[in-house]
């Protein structure tokens, strides 16, 4: 696949591809690695309180998946829509000061995305609702709705923060933040949520998350060197800012709704089939935080690139990472499989059906993991808006063919379309980012040639 991915990328060219460099490798394991950890201390302290909820109450446990039914991709949206400020603050690496001002712009666009989301939390028990779940779980919502309201404006607040330190160099830092967070949720739900429920869970993620957003402005604070304040927000700026921001929030909730009607097709294919799609979800999941981290690390190098050349070389370096992670992660799985399934499942028939399906899994997931980076490419060239195209034509085909799929061929076929459509948004990427990396410096060579 990667002997692919390098023909995709130099498509229509004689010459012979440039090398990877060390360089590049190195450096990207190197900023790669915190997000990766700081992206598990996040998925720990998240399980922690559905473990203590489990124990706790059926009921309450329910309302509380309700409401992480939308607070994750409202939270996706808005995490994803500051990624897109990478690519702007990446310039300032070498006088971080100077990237002062496009920060004040982060924090305008940022607390509008998060509002957008908070008002959507608040919606929770009319949703729910509406969509029938049973009254004794929209009632047992209680505050919760609210406070996690609160919190997505707490994280928006911090204006992409973490992003920010990454695009600077710092994602060491980028640790710290997620860390208090998940030990401060983990932490507190474990005691509140015995004699307060809900309301526990509320109040753990609300200062949980203003810890974590005190940590993310301290940290970005020393890195900049001065203070940054906040002026009046300058609105051509900002909608630069949007024209990159708003289309990754959008692939985001792309994802997220056809994903989700995925899982309502293979809900029609029978009971184990269900549990094991469900555990094959959650494999993914995992297996992506390799794609995501290293595409993460990735927009810095590939936004400072002074031409093609360099952009190109330092994206297929982490295309390569990615897919090696994943393929590392592959090889676990099918030489332990059996053994780590015991985790996820006591129906043995669950058990095997995963591991029948973990081959077409792993294929969809490396798929999944070099689309992933073909997009953060795309960012980097603040061309997500051709990344959210890609994406609608992919996942469009996808959402049209999952209930049939699933129907004739059951999930055997439904992970069979995924893997195709993860496969068809690897072309369609990587031809989106051939295409607009062949612009970079265009400019630059423009204005000194006017000069």
């Amino acid at each position: 696949m990667l002997q692919a991915i390098d023909s995709l990328h130099d498509l229509g060219r004689r010459e012979r591809p440039a090398p990877i460099a060390p360089f590049y490798v190195i450096a990207l394991l190197r900023t790669a690695l915190p997000i990766c950890l700081a992206m598990i201390a996040g998925m720990v302290g998240s399980l922690t309180v559905t473990s203590v909820l489990g124990q706790h109450d059926t009921v309450t446990l329910a309302a509380f998946a309700v409401a992480t039914a939308v607070l994750n991709p409202a939270s996706a949206a808005v995490q994803g829509a500051l990624r897109g400020l990478g690519p702007f603050v990446a310039p300032f690496r070498d006088e971080p000061a100077a990237a002062v001002p496009v920060v004040r712009d982060a924090r305008w666009l940022s607390l509008a995305t998060g509002t957008v989301g908070a008002l959507v939390l608040l919606c929770v028990p009319l949703i729910a609702g509406a969509a029938g779940v049973p009254p004794e779980v929209v009632r047992e919502l209680g505050l919760l709705p609210c406070f996690l309201a609160g919190y997505l404006v707490i994280f928006a607040s911090t204006g992409g923060a973490s992003t920010i330190l990454i695009a600077l160099g710092r994602s060491r830092n980028v640790l710290w933040p997620t860390l208090a967070f998940g030990v401060g949720l983990g932490a507190l739900s474990a005691t509140l949520v015995p004699p307060l429920g809900l309301l526990g869970v509320g109040i753990a993620w609300v200062v949980s998350g203003a810890a974590s957003a005190a940590v993310a402005s301290w940290n970005l604070r020393r890195a900049i060197g001065r203070p940054i304040g906040q002026g009046r927000p300058r609105m051509r700026e900002i909608a630069e800012l949007a024209k990159v921001s708003v289309p990754l929030a959008g692939t985001v909730l792309i994802k997220f709704a056809v994903l989700g009607v995925v899982t309502f097709a293979a809900g029609a294919t029978g009971t184990r089939d269900t549990a094991a799609h469900a555990v094959l979800s959650l494999l993914t999941g995992f297996i992506m935080l390799t794609s995501l981290s290293v595409g993460q690390a990735a927009v810095p190098e590939v936004a400072r690139a002074a031409d093609p050349a360099g952009a190109r070389r330092a994206h297929r370096t982490a295309v390569l990472l990615a897919v090696s992670g994943t393929l590392v992660v592959a090889a676990l799985l099918l030489g332990f499989g059996r053994h780590l399934l015991v985790l996820f499942s006591d129906d043995v028939a669950v058990r095997d059906r995963v591991y029948a399906l973990l081959p077409l899994m792993l294929l969809s997931a490396a798929f999944d993991a070099a689309q992933a980076v073909q997009g953060t490419g795309l960012t980097a060239l603040k061309r997500s808006a051709a990344g959210l195209l890609n994406f609608a034509v992919a996942y469009g085909l996808l959402v049209l063919a999952a209930v049939p799929v699933a129907r004739t061929w059951g999930i055997t076929g439904l992970w069979t379309a995924l893997a195709a459509a993860n496969g068809l948004l690897v072309v369609l990427q990587g031809l989106g980012f051939r295409r607009h990396s062949a612009k970079v410096g265009a400019r630059a060579v423009t204005g000194t040639s006017a000069a």
